[in-house]
């Protein structure tokens, strides 16, 4: 507990920038990368205070829906299979704004298994924090200005991105995947890619 609530103050103070990655545009390229099985534990997830309530089942619910918008835009050969874990959430709960709101956090816990090999890619679990992102509402606290579920719905949302960036980091290894030679930088070496904190800006909700 006292671990998962260290990773979540630590997302709160952290300086998250918004990213200008979202679903429109191409994916970055994963080498062979096809997803598979999607598989998401959100039972041992520990609430932390102050946050509003959510269950696990609809906790993976919405994760599973964000990694499967953002992974099943690729079209790999090989099959690759994502498995999450949440350690921990806070969803802000209404407070006073800028100097006390809260901000929401997620901990979770990604690995990653080759079908064909049948085994792990990566030797231990890649632990990530994830906020909603920083924008006029989140500076105040989305606890005044998003629902529980806008608030799970962008969480989930910079998980997936921050599982994607997480893999790009490592693709060439894991995926085969081959930079083309271009004499200069390309669009993945502007890539912030597998930050520890991720504090991208989902999209609005409609």
């Amino acid at each position: 507990m006292k671990r998962v609530l260290a990773f979540l103050v630590l997302a709160v103070l952290a300086n998250c920038g918004q990213s200008e990655l979202d679903l429109s545009k191409p994916p970055e390229p994963l080498g062979d990368f096809r997803l598979g099985h999607n598989i998401v534990v959100t039972t041992n997830a520990q609430r932390v205070p102050p946050s509003r309530a959510a269950t696990a089942e609809e906790w993976e619910a919405v994760l599973k829906q964000e990694i499967t918008r953002r992974f099943g835009r690729y079209e790999g050969d090989k099959y690759y299979h994502l498995g999450v874990s949440l350690d921990g959430y806070s969803l802000a709960v209404p407070g006073v704004p800028v100097v006390l709101a809260p901000k929401s956090a997620i901990v979770l816990t990604a690995n990653v298994w080759d079908d064909a090999a049948g085994e792990k890619l990566n030797e231990e679990g890649k632990r990530l924090t994830v906020l909603e992102g920083l924008n006029g509402e989140t500076v105040i606290g989305t606890g005044l200005t998003r629902s529980r579920e806008e608030q799970m719905q962008a969480l989930a949302f910079n998980a997936a991105l921050s599982i994607e960036r997480w893999l790009v980091k490592n693709r060439a290894e894991w995926f085969g995947h081959v930079d083309a030679v271009d004499g200069g930088a390309g669009v993945s070496d502007a890539l912030p890619v597998a930050a520890e904190t991720a504090g991208a800006e989902a999209p609005a909700s409609n």
